[in-house]
């Protein structure tokens, strides 16, 4: 279960008047809302997202994310952001660069968990990496489903092509045994 808020909180997040909410109630294009003792309603953000007006990719926010695994790869780091930099600006988008030092499989860190919770608010509408693994060495997939949900345009600048298995298989290992090494 989500969290439970007030009906204004609610239509505030939808960007519609609390008497829309109680129209849609009524009309059943929402289940009914928990109610408090004294009858209030109560309504589950995370149920109601999906009836939040979509606003397009380009009236979103372009978010260039970049990430190296140790304080000794801030030069890559450096050149990762410029990177992104040029390619935000030669297409013409108005950007905001996110980075973060910190392995790839390390799903704590601040920046990552800044990116997530702005995807999920439905304000990015692109967002452009350098390299897949820059984003999560494990698990990036679960965060392309939730840009995917939320119609979020995800952009990899050196996208290689699809690598076998085995590739997989061994560069996930290489990973594994520097992190822990």
């Amino acid at each position: 279960m989500g969290q439970l808020v007030p009906i204004g909180v609610a239509a505030k997040e939808l960007g519609v008047h609390p008497d829309t909410l109680r129209r849609w109630e009524v009309e059943g294009r929402i289940e009914a809302p928990e109610r408090t003792a004294g009858g209030r309603r109560r309504y589950d953000l995370a149920k109601l997202h999906h009836l939040a007006p979509r606003t397009s990719i380009s009236a979103r926010s372009t978010i260039a994310y970049a990430r190296v695994s140790s304080n000794g790869q801030k030069d890559d780091l450096v050149r990762q952001v410029a990177l992104l930099e040029s390619f935000c600006a030669t297409n013409g988008w108005a950007y905001e660069v996110i980075s973060d030092v910190g392995s790839g499989l390390n799903y704590h860190k601040r920046g990552l968990k800044t990116l997530v919770s702005r995807i999920c608010s439905g304000e990015v509408g692109r967002l452009v990496l350098s390299h897949k693994d820059r984003l999560l060495r494990f698990g990036s997939e679960l965060v392309f489903s939730l840009c995917e949900h939320f119609g979020v345009e995800v952009i990899i600048i050196n996208a290689s092509e699809d690598s076998t298995f085995e590739e997989d298989l061994a560069n996930d290992v290489i990973e594994i045994v520097t992190v822990f090494s």
